[in-house]
C-alpha cells in the first residue's frame, strides 16, 4: 500500500493546507489529520475485497470438485448442473453479504476515530522529555509535517492490526459458515415445489422407463392389497 507516498511531508503539507483553507489551524490540524486518515484507510478497501474474492474462489472450487466427484450425480447430468448452478448462486449471495460487511468495518474505522490514541501522543512526548515537540515557531516546517505523517502512520498501523483480526472473522462468518449451513437451502425449497414431470426431467428419466416404473408401483400396490385380503381370510378361519 502506498502509505510512504501518501504520508510524505510534501503530501501532508498539501492536505493540511487544503484542510485549513484560508484560516490556518491554531493548535493541531485536526481537519488535516482526519483527511489524511480517511484517505489512508481507503487503501484497505482493495485488500478487504480481495480477501472476500479469494475465499469465494476457494469455495467455488470446492463445490465444483465435490459435485464432479460424486458418483451418484453422474447418472443425472441435468440434476448435477442444477445443483451446481444453485450452489454458485448461493455463493454469490454470500460473497455480496461478505463484501458489504467488510466494507462496513473499514467505513466504521474511517467514520469514527479513536480519540484516545491522539490524546496520549502529547503526554508521551512530555513524559520522555522530547525537545523536538512542535511549537508555534516550527509549525510549518518539514519536521512538523513529518511528525504529523508519523502520527497518522502509527494510527493507521493500529487500525490495520484491528482489521487483520476482524475482516477474516467477517469473511468466515458471512461465507464459510453460511456455505456450510445453508448452501442448498433455496434449491431444496424450489425442488419441493416441482411436480412429478419436472422432477422426472431433472433425473433425465426415459419416458418408457418411467411408465414401466409406474406400472410396477401399481402392481406392487395390488400385491399388497391381495396379501392383506389373504391374511384377513386366514385369520378368520
Amino acid at each position: 500500500l502506498p502509505f510512504d507516498r501518501h504520508l510524505s511531508p510534501q503530501n501532508v503539507r498539501k492536505v493540511v493546507s487544503e484542510a485549513d483553507g484560508y484560516q490556518p489551524h491554531l493548535i493541531a490540524p485536526e481537519q488535516g489529520y482526519r483527511r489524511l486518515i480517511d484517505s489512508a484507510l481507503n487503501y484497505f478497501r482493495g485488500p478487504a475485497e480481495a480477501s472476500v474474492d479469494a475465499v469465494h474462489f476457494v469455495l467455488k472450487e470446492l463445490v465444483r470438485r465435490s459435485i464432479g466427484e460424486t458418483q451418484e450425480l453422474k447418472r443425472f447430468p441435468t440434476l448435477q448442473s442444477e445443483i451446481a448452478a444453485a450452489a454458485n448462486e448461493a455463493l454469490e449471495r454470500f460473497r455480496d453479504d461478505s463484501k458489504k460487511t467488510t466494507m462496513r468495518l473499514v467505513e466504521m474505522e474511517s467514520s469514527y476515530l479513536t480519540v484516545d490514541f491522539f490524546r496520549k501522543l502529547p503526554q508521551d512526548i512530555e513524559r520522555v522529555g522530547n525537545p523536538t515537540a512542535p511549537s508555534a515557531a516550527d509549525r510549518y516546517t518539514e519536521g512538523h509535517f513529518r511528525r504529523i505523517g508519523s502520527n497518522v502512520s502509527s494510527y493507521v498501523g493500529m487500525v490495520s492490526e484491528t482489521l487483520k483480526n476482524t475482516i477474516p472473522k467477517a469473511v468466515v462468518h458471512c461465507q464459510v459458515k453460511e456455505a456450510k449451513r445453508s448452501l442448498l437451502d433455496h434449491f431444496y425449497a424450489q425442488l419441493g415445489k416441482k411436480e412429478g414431470k419436472q422432477l422426472a426431467q431433472l433425473l433425465d428419466e426415459d419416458p418408457m422407463l418411467m411408465e414401466r416404473r409406474q406400472q410396477c408401483a401399481k402392481r406392487l400396490e395390488l400385491y399388497k392389497s391381495a396379501r392383506d385380503e389373504i391374511d384377513s381370510v386366514s385369520w378368520t378361519r
